[in-house]
């Protein structure tokens, strides 16, 4: 168990990593060094303009994370994190979406708010930090509630869930890609979550103190 001052140091101290890790998961073709140079701002060459704008976006939303941990888990602040990863890359971002998307042979109900604000109401409810952090990635995800960057909201929101209770940070790395591919997808299709769950849960960094 961290306090949430050595969880935010924890979260600054591997942000190249938090960030590279979650491009990677969504198929982003950057290296580690490349990440940090496009973190810092500067020009890296033979890197497609829609990836160098997946990894500004993880930037400033992983950055809204590490601001805003004590804020309360509410559909707005959810939103909000939608709004800084998906920011140009979908049709609207920071706002549930209101059309069909499908992932593979998955195809979502169209969220609806009321429905929405009642999971969040459940999953704000449960007691233990990472039983209600996997929850809501699970929810999350497989609802497909936006239009574009699902997986990546969703591991930031449980990310702030795990951080304001000192519990790590959930950051899904090369080691356990396949696996979590895998799961998610049975996840998706065979409605079998504990998993997908026992996988997130190899992917919780904390600090060896």
């Amino acid at each position: 168990m961290l306090t949430r001052q050595q969880n935010i140091f924890l979260a600054k101290k591997t942000f190249t990593e938090l960030v590279f890790n979650t491009a990677y998961i969504e198929g982003c073709n950057v290296t580690f060094p490349q990440t940090q140079t496009i973190i810092d701002g500067a020009v890296v060459s033979g890197i497609s303009v829609d990836d160098i704008q997946t990894v500004l976006n993880l930037r400033d939303g992983w950055k809204f994370i590490i601001n805003s941990v004590d804020e309360p888990l509410t559909l707005e602040y959810i939103c909000k994190v939608n709004e800084y990863v998906s920011r140009n890359e979908s049709l609207e971002w920071g706002v549930l979406r209101k059309g069909t998307v499908g992932v593979g042979d998955f195809i979502p109900a169209i969220p609806v708010k009321e429905d929405v604000l009642k999971e969040i109401d459940r999953i704000n409810g449960i007691n233990k930090p990472v039983d209600k952090a996997l929850e809501y990635f699970v929810y999350a995800c497989k609802q497909q509630l936006f239009w574009d960057g699902n997986k990546r909201t969703s591991t930031m929101v449980a990310s702030k869930i795990l951080m304001e209770n000192g519990e790590g940070i959930l950051t899904i790395g090369k080691d356990n890609a396949e696996e979590f591919n895998v799961t998610l997808n049975n996840w998706y299709l065979k409605d079998e979550v504990q998993q997908l769950k026992d996988c997130l849960k190899k992917c919780i960094k904390t600090l060896n103190i």
